[in-house]
């Protein structure tokens, strides 16, 4: 079995990156000579992944200009969240909504995804389905973190992920689901973690290692040092 559609999560402000997204959204800032949607986009469809649903808000115009302006090989929909920002579990769930497919890959284009994932997707994917789990998430080592100020997430156990005192992974910012996870959720608006910490609880929520240098666009600080 394998991923059919891919949802990427470019509705956040950007505060930390203020001012420089006061006109710009997050996801459409350059890294060397390209941004970050851009390079998202392009990491999808190495993997195989013709189907995308792009969630908006923030200056979500001058997204939907970006895609419009570019000409894709791939089926992009860009949806709004609407009159108010959901959260990210609200946005990936309003995402969901507009599919018929029960397994998704969820993508945040803050991080800078290029060849190396690919092999390490394909493994995730694979477990993913063997394991018939209902949510992954690929982590990484805090030490292999470009910006070394994580304090990390989780605990990683043979697959299995849990909150601790030591807590020395982070979440890349990818992870497959499946909709079933969102069984419970009575409410439009709500973080990601409210998902993934009932599923803790359950003892339900795994993650795969990445050996890949992690880097993600925090904040200023972290915009001048990849320019």
């Amino acid at each position: 079995m394998k991923i059919r559609t891919a949802l990427i999560l470019c509705a956040g402000y950007g505060k930390r990156l203020q001012p420089i997204t006061n006109d710009i959204p997050k996801p459409l800032l350059k890294i060397k000579n390209t941004n970050l949607l851009d390079n998202a986009l392009n990491f999808v469809q190495s993997l195989g992944i013709s189907n995308i649903k792009i969630n908006t808000f923030y200056l979500s115009e001058k997204i939907q200009n970006f895609i419009e302006s570019k000409n894709y090989h791939l089926n992009i929909d860009v949806v709004s969240d609407g009159e108010k920002i959901l959260d990210t579990g609200g946005g990936i769930f309003n995402l969901i909504k507009q599919s018929e497919d029960e397994d998704f890959l969820i993508l945040n284009p803050d991080t800078l995804w290029n060849s190396n994932y690919i092999n390490t997707f394909n493994k995730m994917e694979k477990y993913y389905f063997k394991n018939n789990v209902k949510n992954l998430l690929m982590v990484v080592n805090k030490n292999k973190s470009f910006d070394n100020r994580f304090k990390g997430d989780f605990s990683l156990n043979k697959n299995k992920l849990s909150k601790g005192i030591k807590n020395e992974f982070i979440y890349t910012g990818c992870q497959i689901l499946n909709k079933k996870v969102f069984q419970k959720i009575n409410s439009n608006i709500f973080p990601i973690y409210e998902i993934w910490n009932d599923l803790i609880n359950n003892k339900e929520l795994y993650g795969y290692e990445s050996l890949t240098e992690f880097i993600h666009l925090t904040d200023i600080e972290i915009f001048k040092k990849l320019n």
